[in-house]
């Protein structure tokens, strides 16, 4: 793993080289040294460093905070700060900055590496902390429906595109107004005024649905008739911290003889696509929050923070984002297969070693404390398939087999070729708390989870996923299940989808 790039910016040529020399022997790369501020900025424009360790008296017009402000600015490079003054006024002068930590000299060689470790892996949280928001953000905002979102005292807080062409309002206008103001909706017929679905949401804590004869007042007094429903944003599992209304324009279905139809079909297709955006609003915010904390604690505790305490602490945080990691592929994979654009791409592949690897590539990444025992009852096991849909359905089918098993529990993975009906058969059986038998109908519908594993995490996305590549192969999925024995999962496909 390559090492770090830093830059020493010190104006006691002595001192900047003490540092340097214990940055090497570290491990680390010293990009350069620098004893001044116009010195500082040009050095990590040429050498783009990784991490500047500056001292807060510099020689020159600048110190080292207005150094450490255009630094950041302009490269985006973190900072700590190397000092001898621990003063408030300095500290609150640095803190301007949003430096990543702050040494007040004299420090040890591990005062320094925790400092620089420490600083590196907050810099790159934020780095993905940003990037999540940011792909967050383009998933609101490309979805055709109009969205509004509120924090928990009811006031706008993000609205989409549609969301602006449909009331009228921009969003810089709309942030921090009451919800009511933006979306003012009134009875079709008499014209009265409704009340908002964000007070209803924030008062009884549920989904809330638009009756079926709703306008919506836009800023410029139009009327225009929607449908629409409101949903909680928790924190917690009791405590509401927003809400989210997906709402859109059914003008032109007010002019169909389908508007029953349509009116039922559109309130459950913005049902599904509401609970789609609080789920993951919700879900994003679990593993955000594990890394907020795990950050904050690792900084509050710099100073005795223990090696076994920081492996602890890095491992909640790497556990996060993988979470993240899992949650931006499946709102990617059902953002494809909503648009219909779940393409299936076949191509020759040998069955056998697929799910071995498979397994063994599972096996490592989860840390499974389950067995997988794979056996294939066939000699031939070539077919032509889609290898990376292949790997979304097993992926999810073992991970619920693992998710809802006990701790030393074998799961049995079988693989069947039937050269005369050109199929091969896929048997996942796991050992686990098995489903009711009311929820085995429903289990690859979006969002549902079987009423016995509502304690357990997870979005109701991952049956749905293999259902889709299951269709995509143009194959059949079923299940067996026996609360308190298993569940079986049975997959056919076609060896041959060219």
């Amino acid at each position: 793993m390559p090492q770090a790039r830093i830059l020493v910016v010190e104006d006691e040529v002595i001192v900047a080289r003490t540092i340097a020399s214990q940055l090497r022997q570290l491990g680390y790369i010293v990009t350069g040294t620098a004893s001044s501020g116009k010195v500082a900025i040009a050095k990590a424009w040429e050498t783009q460093p990784e991490l500047v360790l500056m001292d807060i008296i510099l020689k020159g017009e600048m110190d080292g905070i207005a150094t450490a402000s255009l630094i950041r600015e302009q490269l985006d490079v973190p900072v700590i700060f190397l000092t001898a003054y621990g003063d408030d006024h300095t500290l609150e002068r640095a803190k301007i900055t949003q430096p990543l930590g702050y040494i007040v000299k004299p420090f040890t060689t591990k005062d320094l590496k925790i400092a620089i470790e420490i600083g590196l892996l907050k810099h790159q949280l934020e780095r993905e902390l940003r990037e999540n928001r940011d792909q967050l953000a383009t998933l609101l905002n490309s979805i055709s429906d109009a969205v509004i979102a509120t924090n928990e005292q009811g006031n706008v807080t993000f609205m989409n595109p549609a969301a602006e062409a449909l009331t009228g309002w921009q969003q810089k206008d709309a942030l921090g107004n009451e919800a009511a103001k933006i979306f003012h909706i009134v009875d079709e017929i008499t014209g009265t005024t409704l009340e908002n679905p964000v007070t209803k949401v924030l008062r009884d804590q549920q989904v809330v649905y638009l009756g079926e004869f709703t306008s919506l007042i836009t800023r410029d007094g139009k009327r225009v008739p929607i449908g629409d429903s409101a949903s909680p944003l928790r924190r917690q599992f009791d405590q509401i911290n927003g809400v989210v209304i997906v709402f859109w324009d059914l003008s032109e279905r007010r002019q169909t003889k389908l508007l029953e139809q349509a009116l039922e079909k559109e309130q459950e297709l913005n049902r599904l696509k509401s609970l789609f955006i609080s789920t993951v609003s919700h879900e994003f915010r679990n593993p955000l929050t594990v890394i907020q904390t795990s950050v904050e604690l690792i900084e509050m505790q710099a100073a005795k923070l223990t090696d076994a305490k920081r492996a602890i602490y890095l491992k909640r945080i790497q556990g996060a984002v993988q979470s993240l990691e899992k949650l931006m592929e499946e709102v990617l994979f059902m953002g494809r297969a909503e648009a219909e654009k779940l393409v299936c791409n076949p191509a020759p592949l040998n069955l056998e070693q697929f799910c071995r690897e498979l397994i063994e590539d599972f096996s490592i990444a989860q840390s499974s404390v389950c067995e997988i025992v794979f056996t294939c009852y066939s000699d031939r096991t070539d077919a032509v398939m889609d290898e990376g849909l292949l790997h979304y359905l097993f992926e999810n089918l073992l991970s619920n087999a693992v998710k809802y098993s006990p701790g030393g529990g074998k799961i049995q993975f079988d693989l069947i070729c039937d050269p005369i009906d050109q199929v091969a058969i896929f048997y996942i059986q796991d050992q686990g708390i098995g489903i009711p038998e009311p929820d085995q109908a429903r289990l690859f519908e979006s969002f549902y989870r079987a009423s016995n594993v509502q304690s357990i995490q997870g979005t109701g996305l991952g049956l749905v996923i293999v259902k889709r590549c299951v269709d995509a192969h143009r194959g059949q999925i079923s299940v067996t299940s026996k609360v308190g024995v298993g569940t079986t999962f049975r997959v056919i496909l076609p060896l041959n989808n060219s």
